[in-house]
C-alpha cells in the first residue's frame, strides 16, 4: 500500500508539476467551440499536437490571435499545417493556427511579399519581435482547409517557446468551453502472450476478452487464465458534451493488485517523440483490423516522456496457482473516468491455438545494423530502425522489390537500392524508386550515383524502379485565350502528372513572375489578379509545370483586363 501511495504521488507530481495561466488566452474562432480532434488523440505515425476545431464544414471565419504578442514564424505548405502562423507571446508560450485559407489584413500582406521576396508559394519564414505585433483578439487569419486536411477545420496548438514542447491546451481554461460530463468508452481488451512459453486462454496468439458492462459503469472482464508473461491492451475513445464525435483518451492508468504498474497522460510531449505513437499502439492489428489497440507494457523500452512504468515495463508473469487482479483506469481531462476489473488466473493446460508460423529466413535484430541483397536490390536498416526483432519477408521477382508488409513499423528510414547497368545513360534521369499500392505509384527522392538508384523510406511495401518520360498535364479551368477576363478576379488551372508528381510550377504575366496556389487535393492552380501584377488591357501568360524528374510542360496564351471600376 505505502508503494503504491508513493507512485500515485510520483505520478501526480510527474503529471501537474507545471501551473498554465487558465485565462490568458481567448479562444481564436467566435463560433461555439467543437473538436473534430483533441490533443494527444492517436494519428497515423504520430499524437495530435493540438485541437482539431470544427468551422462548421466551411472555411472563411476570421481566427483571431489568442493573445497580444507578434508574429514569430510564417510556415505555407502544400502539405502538414498548409497556410500557419506562429504569434510568440510574452508569457514563455506560442499558438499555432493552421489549415489556413489566408491571413487577413497586415498578416496576409506580410506572406504575400515573402512568397514575392522568395518566388515561391512554399515559405518557412522567421520574425523578429518587432516585425508583427499582435493584439489579442485582432483577426490575423482567415479559417480554410489547407495542407494535409481532410476538411475545413482550424488547427490550434500552444508550445512552450522555450522547449518548443507542445502542451494540452486544456490547461489554459480550455475545458470551461469543452464542458465534459461523459466517461470514456472502452471498446476492447486484448491480451498478449509476450514469451515463447506464455499461453492466455489456451491461445499462444493475443486474444480479446470479453467485458460485461456493471451497474455502476464500470466493467468485469472474463477471467484469463495465463501461464508465462503476458501484456494488456485496451481501445478506448472519450466524448465531451459538445463535439458529438468520438476522440482520443486524456489517461490510461493500470494497476496489478492494487499497485500501479504502467500508465500515460497527454500534457506535453515533444515533435521528436511522436512516432513513438507506432510502438504505443498494436501497429500489425491497426493496420489489418483498422484497430488502435493501445498497450500497456513495453516489450523493449522506448523513450517517450508520458510514460510512468516500474521496473516490470507494464509487463505481468504468471507463474504458480496465486490469482491476480488488473484494473485499467481509462479518465478524461474532467477526471471523467471508467474501469476495467480483470481477473487473472495461473493455468497450464497446453495451448490449442498456436503461433503463428515463421515462413521467412530473414531475421532483423532490431538494436544491430541488418543488410540484405537479392538480385539487384540491397536493403540497409541502421540499429534501432525497428522497436522489435522480427521475421522479413523479402523478395524480387520481375524487377519488383516485395520487402515485408506494412504491418512492422520503422522509427527512422533505412535504405533500398537498386542497380541498373541496362538503361542508357540519356534515360537515367528520368528514372526513380516508386513504391506501388495497387495502380498507384508514390514518388520518393532518388539519389543516382552511376548504376545505383538509393531511396530512404520508413514504410514496407513494393518498390520498382520508373521511367517518366511524360510532362505534366496544365488546363485552364475556362477559356482566356484572346478573352476579356475584366470579370474574373483569378486564373485557375487543373494540373496533373501521371507517374513521378508535380515538383514546381512558376507563371508570369508579361514577363513577371506571378503567385500560383497549389492545393494538390484538388490540383488545382490559382493566382488572385489581388496580387497587383496584371496589366491594363493585353496580359501575356506563361505557366511552367515540371514534375519530379524534370520533364515540362509550358502553356501560354494572353487575355485582355480592364482594371476600372
Amino acid at each position: 500500500m505505502k508503494d503504491c501511495v508513493l507512485f500515485l504521488l510520483f505520478s501526480a507530481l510527474c503529471y501537474g508539476q507545471n501551473q498554465y495561466p487558465k485565462d490568458y488566452f481567448r479562444p481564436p474562432l467566435d463560433i461555439p467551440l467543437q473538436l473534430s480532434g483533441n490533443f494527444g488523440e492517436l494519428r497515423p505515425n504520430h499524437f495530435h499536437s493540438g485541437f482539431d476545431l470544427k468551422t462548421q464544414k466551411k472555411e472563411g471565419f476570421h481566427v483571431y490571435a489568442a493573445a497580444d504578442g507578434y508574429v514569430s514564424r510564417i510556415k505555407i505548405s502544400e502539405v502538414g499545417y498548409g497556410k500557419a502562423i506562429y504569434i510568440t507571446h510574452p508569457n514563455g508560450f506560442t499558438t499555432v493556427y493552421g489549415h489556413l485559407q489566408s491571413g487577413f489584413g497586415g498578416v496576409e500582406q506580410l506572406i504575400k511579399k515573402e512568397q514575392y521576396k522568395a518566388k515561391s508559394y512554399v515559405i518557412d519564414v522567421s520574425l523578429g519581435n518587432n516585425d508583427l505585433i499582435v493584439k489579442k483578439g485582432e483577426v490575423i487569419a482567415v479559417s480554410g482547409n489547407t495542407g494535409g486536411s481532410d476538411g475545413p477545420h482550424l488547427h490550434f496548438e500552444i508550445r512552450d517557446t522555450q522547449s518548443e514542447k507542445i502542451i494540452n491546451p486544456m490547461y489554459f481554461g480550455f475545458d470551461a468551453v469543452l464542458f465534459d460530463s461523459k466517461r470514456p468508452a472502452i471498446n476492447s481488451l486484448v491480451v498478449y502472450p509476450l514469451e515463447g512459453n506464455s499461453v492466455v486462454n489456451e491461445s499462444k496468439r493475443p486474444v480479446t476478452v470479453n467485458l460485461s458492462l456493471q451497474d455502476d459503469g464500470s466493467y468485469l472482464a472474463e477471467k484469463v487464465s495465463v501461464t508465462g508473461k503476458i501484456g494488456f491492451g485496451i481501445t478506448a475513445v472519450d466524448f465531451d458534451d459538445v463535439s458529438w464525435n468520438t476522440n482520443g483518451v486524456f489517461r490510461i492508468q493500470a494497476y496489478l493488485n492494487g499497485k500501479a504498474h504502467f500508465g500515460y497522460q497527454f500534457d506535453t510531449f515533444s515533435f521528436d517523440e511522436t512516432r513513438y505513437v507506432n510502438a504505443l499502439i498494436d501497429y500489425e492489428r491497426y493496420k489489418k483490423l483498422g484497430q488502435r489497440v493501445q498497450r500497456l507494457f513495453m516489450k523493449n523500452p522506448y523513450p517517450l516522456s508520458i510514460i510512468k512504468s516500474g521496473d516490470e515495463n507494464g509487463i505481468i508473469s504468471i507463474s504458480n496457482n496465486i490469482t491476480q487482479s488488473y484494473r485499467i483506469e481509462v479518465a478524461d481531462f474532467a477526471e471523467n473516468t471508467t474501469k476495467i476489473f480483470i481477473p487473472i488466473q495461473y493455468s497450464n493446460v497446453p495451448p490449442k491455438v498456436a503461433e503463428i508460423p515463421v515462413t521467412s529466413k530473414y531475421f532483423i535484430k532490431s538494436k544491430k545494423e541488418n543488410i540484405f541483397s537479392l538480385e539487384n536490390v540491397t536493403v540497409g536498416f541502421p540499429p534501432e530502425t525497428f522497436y522489435e526483432d522480427f521475421y522479413m519477408n523479402f523478395d524480387v521477382k520481375n524487377g519488383v522489390l516485395k520487402l515485408h508488409d506494412d504491418i512492422v513499423p520503422a522509427h527512422t528510414n533505412f535504405s533500398i537500392t537498386f542497380e541498373d547497368s541496362i538503361t542508357p545513360q540519356k534515360d537515367r534521369n528520368l528514372m526513380f524508386i516508386g513504391e506501388m499500392n495497387g495502380k498507384k505509384v508514390s514518388y520518393y527522392n532518388t539519389k543516382r550515383y552511376k548504376n545505383s538508384f538509393t531511396i530512404y523510406t520508413k514504410y514496407f511495401g513494393e518498390y520498382k524502379l520508373f521511367k517518366d518520360g511524360t510532362p505534366p498535364k496544365i488546363k485552364s479551368d475556362k477559356s482566356i485565350g484572346g478573352k476579356w477576363i475584366s470579370d474574373l478576379n483569378e486564373l485557375r488551372f487543373t494540373i496533373s502528372d501521371n507517374l513521378s508528381g508535380i515538383k514546381s510550377y512558376d507563371g508570369y504575366l508579361n514577363g513577371k513572375w506571378i503567385l500560383l496556389e497549389y492545393e494538390p487535393k484538388t490540383k488545382k492552380l490559382v493566382h488572385r489578379f489581388s496580387d497587383g501584377i496584371v496589366a491594363e488591357g493585353k496580359n501575356d501568360l506563361k505557366v511552367v509545370i515540371t514534375d519530379n524528374v524534370g520533364n515540362s510542360t509550358i502553356f501560354e496564351t494572353h487575355f485582355f483586363r480592364s482594371q476600372k471600376p
